[in-house]
């Protein structure tokens, strides 16, 4: 124990850990939260360890609510805000992979803490014992290494989600995975198999849309990628000799993430817009590698992942369409940019830009400053027809279905197909996005017809 380190708990966590105290039991704040307080990070949630057993820490507070009581959790209600305390306890066996078939409460707050993942998670700290750091947690923050308490195997045999959550943790906190600790995580990769996908997505995200999503190279290193994203390793392991490009297509995505802001939907299409590439590699006469067709192959890799990691239906669509468009060329002028944004979505823009710009910084410098001038043409039309309101879909033409109906024009195929044509109109020229001219322009294509 230190009573050197101080750290500043909410006053409700204080009030918990104090009420515990008072009454005979022991309590601490644990794990997560002593952690990001000692690196000067806000904690998203405190959590609380005691010697109370649950139905002792339910007669303390007049409301609880049982979160996960066989497994020692009760969460605390003060002022609608919700507090987990979970009493100290010692982990059966696991047959899953993931969870103790049956944990046994202890009175000893060492007993608990050896059962925690890593060391930077397993201290424990109150105003009246100060830190307690049984596993050196300290001398990890200070070194920048992620270890695991005690055994790495039995740690990982435990549970195989903190292989994942490993190099989650790395990434996050920018910490070297110590060397038993890795080791172990490449000998036992295959038992996330066991892991269900939502969990996986969970860890995947953290990581990539963490500082350091470079932490996607660990998990090739060590075997998980080849588990849960085996399409990466073939990226990683695909090279690519054309003047455009001087790292494998792994690495290249790698420089993409890390050059576009860690937004879920925005790293997840850096993570994926070239993952067809493997698929469709050609080598010509001269040795120059090739990748036709690659933007749409990667399209589909990306909505087989993300089905296959269970991502909700707006992330998986607004991500695979960045990623089919993300090599498309936009060729210069508002006519052409109004055509593109009516084409691909209003929603995935300005984002393709970001992702553009993203792939373009992580290429060679061949051609570099033409496409730097490319790609600032296209951002200055598209910032043109937005200041100018320009319509570019059906939502804000100056007609719609009922005002063709009022003209005297019968319902059917047939209005849809007018509506369509008048917006290509409009496309063309914004000026004639006005009621009268287009219901003329609509009886003169009628008339055609």
């Amino acid at each position: 124990m230190t009573d050197k380190v101080k750290i500043q708990m909410p006053q409700k966590v204080c009030d918990i850990i104090n009420t515990l105290q008072q009454a005979g039991f022991e309590a601490y704040a644990v794990g997560g939260c002593v952690r990001d307080s000692l690196l000067g990070r806000a904690p998203n949630d405190w959590d609380i360890t005691t010697s109370a057993k649950p139905e002792q820490v339910k007669e303390l507070f007049s409301r609880t609510i049982d979160t996960g009581i066989q497994h020692g959790t009760v969460t605390v209600m003060l002022d609608r805000v919700g507090y987990e305390v979970t009493t100290y306890r010692i982990d059966g066996k696991y047959e899953d992979g993931r969870h103790p078939k049956d944990v046994v409460f202890t009175a000893s707050l060492e007993e608990d803490l050896k059962r925690r993942d890593f060391t930077v998670n397993a201290m424990a700290y109150n105003e009246k014992e100060g830190l307690v750091d049984l596993f050196d947690g300290i001398g990890d923050m200070r070194h920048g290494v992620l270890r695991c308490v005690g055994d790495p195997i039995a740690r990982f045999s435990e549970d195989a989600l903190r292989i994942m959550r490993a190099v989650r943790f790395a990434a996050q906190l920018d910490y070297e995975i110590e060397e038993n600790t890795k080791d172990a995580m490449k000998k036992l990769a295959h038992n996330l198999e066991k892991i269900s996908a939502e969990r996986i997505q969970v860890e995947l995200v953290k990581l990539v849309t963490s500082a350091h999503p470079e932490g996607i190279r660990t998990c090739y290193e060590t075997g998980l990628t080849a588990v849960f994203f085996p399409e990466f390793d073939r990226m990683m392991e695909t090279v690519q000799n054309n003047p455009h490009h001087i790292y494998t297509v792994g690495e290249h995505t790698i420089k993409a993430m890390q050059h576009v802001k860690a937004d879920r939907v925005l790293r997840l299409a850096m993570l994926l817009h070239d993952s067809g590439k493997p698929v469709v590699k050609v080598t010509d006469q001269e040795g120059v590698d090739h990748f036709y067709g690659h933007e749409d192959e990667s399209a589909k890799i990306a909505k087989s992942l993300l089905r296959r990691l269970k991502f909700d239906n707006d992330t998986t669509d607004r991500v695979v369409r960045l990623v089919k468009a993300h090599d498309m060329e936009i060729l210069p002028g508002e006519k052409y940019m109004r055509r593109a944004v009516n084409r691909l979505g209003e929603d995935i823009f300005p984002d393709l830009f970001a992702v553009k710009e993203a792939d373009m910084r992580a290429q060679s410098d061949y051609l570099l400053e033409e496409k730097k001038t490319q790609l600032a043409a296209m951002r200055k039309s598209y910032e043109a027809i937005i200041a100018a309101g320009d319509c570019i879909s059906l939502k804000s033409l100056a007609v719609n279905g009922r005002d063709l109906l009022q003209a005297g024009m019968a319902p059917g195929k047939e209005m849809g197909d007018i509506l369509k044509a008048l917006l290509e109109l409009v496309l063309e020229e914004p000026a004639r996005n006005n009621k009268e001219y287009l219901l003329n322009a609509a009886f003169k294509l009628i008339q055609k017809k």
